[in-house]
């Protein structure tokens, strides 16, 4: 593979609330001792990438960001370019990160976001930190965009919500962790669930599709139970996460394929 710079390189995929499942994922990967060297993610993916490779284990980042309330993270505004105020990650993010720049970040993280005047997804790897990251997990409808040189952006999963795109030639091995299926929903109680349910709709869209191009591909069901915006049960969605990861670890025998000579890993794991 041309460029190659790391073994092992891990996507986060967007899904709000349900990112917390991301965090019992890479548990289950670092207790088997498995360490990814570099991370791209979007959105909720995002959010978890840039505590982690700040040098945050997965637990740490379950308790910085657990909250008793959503409206911890977010509180409802007069609408003009968003339902909600997105204000409380970043105080979160403010007050937790150590590092302010790409360049300060113990690994190496790519976010992608949605440049709303452009039309098009962009990769940050670069720069300032904090903007990116909100700009990428800024859920459009529900959420405010972000500016970033006069320009305005919204969340990553618009466009691209499984990222593995900037680190496709870096890395020998894929790791993929996807926390938005979709399923049947009975009914829906306000332009807040609607929109919400659009948006996830929107992202589950690419999966199957991508899903196929990591050597392991982590990507629980149940999750589809959990609201998006459902903060409060951030302890069971790390403990879905965290055992089907787990589970899957045992089971497709990705620790002999990452402990073989470089020259004799298979492309994929089935």
């Amino acid at each position: 593979m041309t460029g190659e710079k790391y073994k092992i390189g891990m996507v986060l995929s967007g899904g709000g609330a349900r990112g917390f499942a991301h965090l019992g994922v890479l548990q289950a990967l670092n207790e088997a001792g498995i360490y990814p060297e570099v991370i791209s993610g979007t959105s909720a993916g995002a959010l978890a990438g840039v505590l982690y490779c700040d040098g945050y284990s997965p637990e740490e980042i379950l308790k910085i960001m657990k909250v008793d309330s959503r409206l911890n993270y977010m509180r409802p505004v007069l609408p003009r370019f968003g339902l909600l105020q997105i204000s409380g990650i970043a105080k979160i993010l403010e007050s937790s990160l150590r590092a302010k720049s790409f360049e300060e970040l113990k690994i190496p993280l790519f976010v992608a976001a949605t440049n709303l005047n452009q039309g098009k997804i962009e990769y940050f790897s670069k720069g300032k930190l904090l903007n990116p990251v909100i700009a990428s997990s800024s859920i459009p409808v529900l959420f405010k965009p972000v500016t970033i040189n006069n320009q305005s952006y919204v969340d990553g999963g618009v466009m691209d919500n499984l990222p593995i795109k900037p680190i496709e030639n870096l890395c020998r091995f894929f790791i993929g962790s996807f926390v938005n299926p979709s399923g049947y929903q009975e009914s829906f109680s306000s332009l807040i669930d609607i929109a919400e349910r659009i948006f996830t709709l929107n992202l589950f869209k690419e999966a199957l599709e991508k899903s196929k191009r990591f050597d392991f591909y982590v990507g629980p069901e149940e999750l589809r139970k959990y609201s998006v915006l459902e903060t409060e049960r951030a302890d069971e969605v790390f403990s879905i996460g965290y055992n089907i990861a787990k589970d899957l670890i045992r089971t497709t025998g990705i620790i002999n394929v990452l402990s073989a000579p470089e020259e004799i890993i298979p492309k994929s794991i089935s």
